[in-house]
C-alpha cells in the first residue's frame, strides 16, 4: 500500500457501513479520500475522530444518482486535489421490490443508483486519470452476491447487481483495447450486517426469513479492498467474492 500514500482516493456513499469503513482505512493507510454522500456532515464527523491518522478525509455532499452532483463532485476533487486515483463505487440502495407487483419509482432508485451513478461515477474518474496521464488507477466496485446470482424476494435489486458485473467485465475489456494498466475490481459481499441495518430498505422480514445466518461486517469489506489494492500493479483481482463461515446462499 505504500505506493498509493498521499494519493486521491473517492469513495462513494461514504456517510456509514461499508463505505465509512473504507474511507477510515485508507486515510490510515495515508490516503487523501473524498467522502462522497447525502449526509455530509456523517463524514465531517468521521475526519473529526480520524486528525491523527497518516492521510485525510474531506467531506462532499452529493447525491450519486444526480449527474450534475457527480460532476460537481469531481469538479471539487480536481480543483481541490487535482484528480482521481482510485475510485470505490459503494453507494447503492436496495428495496425488495418485485417484478410483478412492484414499485416502479422504487426500480427507478435502485437502477439510477446502483447502475447509472456508478457509471458516471467511473467516467468522471476515468476522465481524470487520463486527464493527468494516471495509468495506475484503481476502479473499484462493490458489487454484491447478488450479482452473481438471484434470490426471489429481491429480483430487481439482483437485476441492478448482475448489470454491475456486467459493467467491471465491460470495463475491463475497454481498458485492454486502450493498452491501459488501470485496474478494475468488483468486490462481492455476502451478508454484511452494519450495511443491512443502516443502509438497507429491504423489510427486516426478509432477512429474519434466512433465520439464524452468519454475516459479515463493513470492517470485513475495508479490509478486501486494502487487499485489492495493495496487490502489485500488473496483477488485476478481477472478482472478490466474500462470505461469512455458514453462508447458506
Amino acid at each position: 500500500m505504500e505506493r498509493w500514500s498521499g494519493r486521491v482516493a473517492v469513495v462513494t456513499g461514504a456517510s456509514s457501513g461499508i463505505g465509512a469503513a473504507i474511507a477510515e482505512e485508507l486515510v490510515k493507510k495515508g490516503l487523501k479520500v473524498v467522502g462522497l454522500a447525502r449526509r455530509q456532515e456523517r463524514i465531517q464527523e468521521l475526519s473529526k475522530s480520524l486528525k491523527s491518522a497518516k492521510g485525510k478525509l474531506y467531506a462532499v455532499k452529493c447525491d450519486v444518482s444526480k449527474e450534475s452532483d457527480v460532476q460537481g463532485a469531481f469538479k471539487w476533487v480536481k480543483d481541490n486535489l487535482g484528480g482521481v486515483d482510485i475510485l470505490v463505487n459503494n453507494a447503492a440502495a436496495g428495496y425488495d421490490t418485485s417484478l410483478i407487483n412492484g414499485s416502479t419509482e422504487e426500480m427507478k432508485k435502485m437502477l439510477d443508483l446502483n447502475v447509472l451513478g456508478l457509471s458516471v461515477c467511473t467516467k468522471e474518474a476515468l476522465q481524470s486519470m487520463k486527464e493527468r496521464g494516471v495509468d495506475d488507477g484503481h476502479i473499484i466496485h462493490i458489487n454484491s452476491i447478488l450479482g452473481h446470482y438471484l434470490i426471489d424476494a429481491f429480483s430487481v435489486y439482483s437485476a441492478s447487481k448482475h448489470a454491475v458485473t456486467a459493467l467491471t467485465e465491460g470495463l475491463r475489456r475497454e481498458l485492454v483495447k486502450q493498452n491501459s494498466k488501470i485496474r478494475v475490481t468488483s468486490v462481492s459481499p455476502g451478508a454484511v450486517r452494519t450495511e443491512i441495518a443502516e443502509a438497507s430498505a429491504f423489510p427486516k422480514e426478509a432477512f429474519e426469513s434466512l433465520g439464524n445466518m452468519p454475516y459479515l461486517n463493513s470492517k470485513d469489506i475495508a479490509d478486501a479492498v486494502i487487499y485489492v489494492l495493495g496487490t502489485p500493479p500488473h496483477v488485476q483481482i478481477h472478482e472478490l467474492t466474500i462470505k461469512p463461515i455458514g453462508e447458506m446462499f
